[in-house]
Formats: C-alpha cells, structure tokens, sequence
C-alpha cells in the first residue's frame, strides 16, 4: 500500500482518473450534503477552491449554492505560481472567473478578503490520512494559506476516497485538517 506522499500523489490521481462525470457528481453532492451536518454554521466567511475538472476534483458547485443559501460570504483564490501565494476575493454576482493555465478556476478581479477574516476553509486534497494530515498536489499552496488564517479557522477536506491510516513524510509546516468530508463518512481530528 502507498505511504509516502509521492505514491499517494499517483495512486489517488489514478483513482480519480477513473471515476466518470456521473460519478463524480453524484459523489459530490453527496459530500455538501454531509456538510450541512458539521458544527460551521454560525461562522460568516467560507472560503472554497473551485474545483479542476480536469484533475475530476470534488466539484464544490453543490456547496456553493448552500453557503449562498445560508447568506455566507464566499471567499475564493487567485494563485500566484511565483512566489506560491493566494489572494483570496469575495465570490459576488459581478465577479468573472477564468481558468488559468493549469486549469484552476480563479476570480479575474474582486474584492481582497485577507485571509484572517476566513473563518472556515474547504482545502482540495488527494489524500488524507486519520491522523488528519493531507496529501496536495505539492505546490505547497494551501500550506502556505492556512499558515496566515487564525490557529482558530476551520479546515476542512474534501474527499471521494476515505482515509490512509497513516502518511509517512509529513512535515512540521504541513498543517492538519480539523474535519475531512467523504460521502460516506465525516472524520473529525
């Protein structure tokens, strides 16, 4: 079994690589309505990747239309790939979004949201372990991110596959999950 977060890396993209457009539908919509279930919602300001489809990422839409159900604010990121830092903007009516050339989905404009103001956080993942640790795309991204949120925001995964028991290259600036959503189980950590 994969343990290191180069295998996990490949054996989770090959997973995903295999589920069809039905699938990954079903499965997601699936997740938000596990969502609704997590103790979050008297905070104001969610923050939400906007999934690659390419990557068949969890397609965060169903979640969306909840948090603006509920009047959240809805916070997105642009990604800069020099310096590995996001800018986060409000997610309104007016904002344009458009993919970038690695096929994520970014707010072309908007109002800046500094990230302390985020009080829960939705982070994209390729795997996880029980522990709470999660495997990214390696980019460093939302390590980064999370780093500048208050110790306090919540962070929480999103996953179609449940949990590795245990991720052997963890670093001391990787920063755990408080929840992970899969559309079978909440794991809280």
């Amino acid at each position: 079994m994969p343990t290191s977060k180069k295998e996990l890396r490949l054996h989770y993209k090959n997973l995903r690589k295999n589920l069809t457009p039905d699938q990954v539908e079903e499965l997601s919509l699936t997740i938000a309505n596990q969502v609704l279930q997590l103790p979050i919602w008297e905070k104001t300001y969610f923050h939400v990747f906007l999934p690659i489809e390419e990557q068949k990422e969890v397609d965060t839409e169903y979640l969306l239309h909840l948090l603006s159900g509920k009047d959240k604010e809805i916070v997105i990121s642009k990604s800069d790939f020099e310096t590995r830092k996001m800018t986060h903007f409000l997610l309104t009516e007016n904002t344009k979004i458009k993919k970038n050339e690695y096929h994520i989905p970014e707010p072309v404009n908007g109002l800046p949201v500094p990230s302390e103001t985020i009080e829960v956080v939705f982070v994209p993942l390729l795997a996880f372990d029980v522990l709470g640790n999660r495997v990214g795309y390696g980019k460093g991204f939302y390590d980064k991110f999370l780093s500048e949120c208050k110790p306090e925001t919540i962070k929480i995964g999103l996953s179609f596959f449940e949990a590795e028991t245990k991720i052997e290259d963890i670093f001391e600036l990787d920063i755990q999950l408080d929840y992970c959503v899969t559309p079978w189980k909440i794991y809280e950590f």
